[in-house]
């Protein structure tokens, strides 16, 4: 009777660990700042089905998400992740509040303040080519891979502070600036393939715009040189330019910007929360 006590007591045991293991056991795990401008990467079942308030997902063959949020994004965003069998689950994800510098910067060559109908046409049909390339969609999960910093120097510049150039306020930065002598070498931070690459754009001079799957990219601007070409598969690390001083720039630097989509990332947060493995 005792024995057949003691096995009822254990097999209970064990049920209710189960049960309690499987009430811990994450739908989705999630990783980076939640916060305006955070890149956030989840790992979920390859068949779920996910959504980041009314929008649809990409979830890769592997399980992998990614999202992120726009500079002014605050509040609870809802997260909702569709299960095969057609279950629902809510999770909520409450946004820190963040604030942002304000940046006045002087001796801006005016035309590129205040540019003359044909500088802004050029600038609007520049600003179409990069939209485009940045709608690039792959599966690949380059992001996955330790991020590394792309130039060595002094931070002259973080996303979000707003821009007052000569006196006239500008849209937000939206990148991360390292300041550093004409010349010095610019890597890539993430395996991807080239996307975009030109010497010469009105605003931000030479740029390149690399893709590293799931609708994620990073962009180099101002470069003094342009090193790769579209298509170009790169290995992480690998040398693609340098730091310049051209387009809309009063010295050298190299403005580096993350984005998932058309949403502008925060570079800093991306160093901060994923230059170690997650998965």
């Amino acid at each position: 009777m005792r024995r057949v006590i003691k096995t009822a007591l254990l097999l209970g045991f064990a049920l209710n660990m189960a049960s309690a293991t499987a009430a811990t056991d994450p739908i989705i795990e999630l990783h980076g700042a939640k916060t305006a401008g955070g890149l956030l990467i989840g790992k979920t079942a390859p068949s779920n089905q996910v959504k980041l308030n009314e929008q649809t997902l990409k979830v890769s063959p592997e399980g992998v998400v990614v999202f992120g949020f726009e500079r002014d994004a605050q509040g609870v965003q809802k997260l909702t992740i569709q299960l095969a069998d057609g279950t629902q689950h809510e999770q909520l994800i409450e946004l820190a509040p963040r604030e942002y510098k304000i940046d006045r910067v002087e001796g801006v060559p005016q035309r590129t303040v205040t540019p003359d109908p044909e500088q802004v046409a050029r600038a609007r049909k520049e600003a179409a080519a990069v939209w485009q390339a940045r709608q690039t969609q792959t599966d690949d999960l380059h992001f996955l891979t330790p991020v590394v910093a792309p130039a060595k120097g002094r931070i002259s510049g973080v996303y979000g502070s707003q821009r007052i150039f000569n006196g006239e306020p500008r849209n937000p930065h939206f990148g991360l600036d390292v300041a550093a002598p004409t010349g010095t070498p610019v890597k890539v931070v993430w395996p991807g393939e080239v996307v975009f690459a030109d010497p010469d754009l009105f605003y931000s001079g030479g740029t390149i715009i690399v893709n590293h799957g799931l609708g994620v990219t990073t962009t180099y601007i101002h470069l003094s040189a342009v090193d790769v070409e579209v298509g170009q598969q790169l290995k992480q690390g690998e040398v693609i330019g340098a730091i310049g001083a051209t387009g809309r720039a009063t010295g050298p630097h190299l403005d580096w910007r993350v984005n998932w989509g058309n949403v502008r990332l925060d570079p800093a947060l991306v160093l901060e929360h994923f230059d170690q493995p997650i998965f």
